[in-house]
């Protein structure tokens, strides 16, 4: 069996930890030196009043005048995701990590029952750091990710073999794994809104409707996913980028941003020592109406000019200021192959 171990509200729930007087509180961890801020995350206080993550700082006070918006503390955040790693170790080497504050366990070795290896593992991130996590527990990866938001906050839910069949009557479609905002609401225009009724849509019928990942939807859509704990995840790409606290209106000022943003990303590049090449070069931009474009070469040196040679193509391409600006690079594909893995998030035609 496979377990998905969530925090809840990692962040916020660290910062109310280490700060009791908020215990109760709505409480959110991003940035509010300026109205370019966004928030990180936020906890269910916060939640009531449709604040969530990605939301700009402004909006969310505008919705909760009494919002406590606390700096980001990565290093903090780090130091906890080791400590609760250590217990993941403790009852299994084959983790999955997803972020700091989630990853698959396969647990599939064990003798003992699954739902309770999970409680157990939540109870010892409970004594060795105060905070909360939910866990989901199925026979596969995409079922146990659905799980542990099943009974969130603080709880747990089990998906067992025999019951996968009634469980994806009523799911909707929307909680498959790869399946988007925009993909949903475009299956909810065809009458599609449940995994139900996706069964009965034959398999070259969704081959034909959508592409290669007809296939995998048709498997996905009953429960079946095949993809394995992986322990060694390999890093595809790495950047870095800044949200400014004014528009930036011209080539000169992004070039002067560019700069600093390069020094950053150089320092990142070297704390991971990689020994793989890099294959492409990109930036991107998030202009003043939250719209974005990017732009990504092979073959330049990692270089500042390179990087300022691809914005000032971008600019050329679209000039309008921006509130964000980033960059990055993309590593070469260590099996060799052309192309990067396909995303599982498609687009109807």
């Amino acid at each position: 069996m496979i377990v998905h171990i969530d925090m809840d509200c990692f962040y916020a729930a660290i910062e109310v930890r280490d700060r009791p007087e908020l215990r109760g509180e709505p409480v959110a961890v991003g940035g509010r030196s300026s109205n370019r801020g966004v928030l990180t995350t936020c906890n269910y206080e916060a939640r009531t009043f449709g604040i969530h993550s990605a939301m700009p700082t402004f909006q969310a006070v505008q919705r909760c005048p009494h919002l406590v918006v606390l700096p980001v503390r990565f290093e903090v955040y780090r130091n906890e995701s080791r400590r609760i790693r250590g217990i993941f170790r403790e009852f299994t080497d084959k983790i999955e990590p997803l972020s700091l504050d989630e990853a698959y366990l396969d647990l599939s070795h064990r003798p003992e029952p699954a739902s309770e290896l999970a409680s157990e593992i939540r109870r010892r991130i409970r004594s060795l750091t105060g905070l909360n996590a939910s866990a989901g527990i199925a026979p596969n990866k995409m079922l146990a990710k659905i799980a542990s938001d099943w009974n969130k906050p603080n709880g747990q839910f089990e998906i067992r073999p025999a019951d996968i069949a009634a469980f994806m009557q009523e799911l909707p479609v929307s909680k498959i794994w790869g399946v988007g905002k925009k993909a949903a609401q475009r299956l909810a225009r065809t009458g599609i809104q449940t995994c139900g009724q996706l069964q009965q849509i034959a398999k070259y019928e969704l081959q034909q409707r959508f592409g290669k990942f007809g296939s995998e939807l048709y498997e996905l859509c009953r429960g079946i996913d095949d993809r394995p704990v992986v322990t060694n995840r390999i890093r595809k790409s790495m950047s870095c980028e800044r949200t400014f606290s004014r528009n930036l209106q011209s080539l000169e000022e992004r070039m002067e941003y560019a700069a600093e943003i390069f020094r950053e990303l150089s320092s990142d590049l070297a704390r991971i020592k990689t020994d793989r090449p890099i294959a492409k070069l990109f930036v991107k931009c998030k202009y003043a109406d939250f719209s974005r474009s990017s732009i990504e070469r092979s073959g330049l040196p990692f270089a500042l000019a390179a990087f300022q040679d691809l914005l000032a193509e971008s600019f050329r391409k679209r000039s309008d200021p921006i509130r964000l600006l980033g960059l990055g690079v993309r590593f070469v594909d260590p099996e060799g192959n052309a192309r990067l893995p396909r995303q599982l998030e498609f687009e109807l035609s």
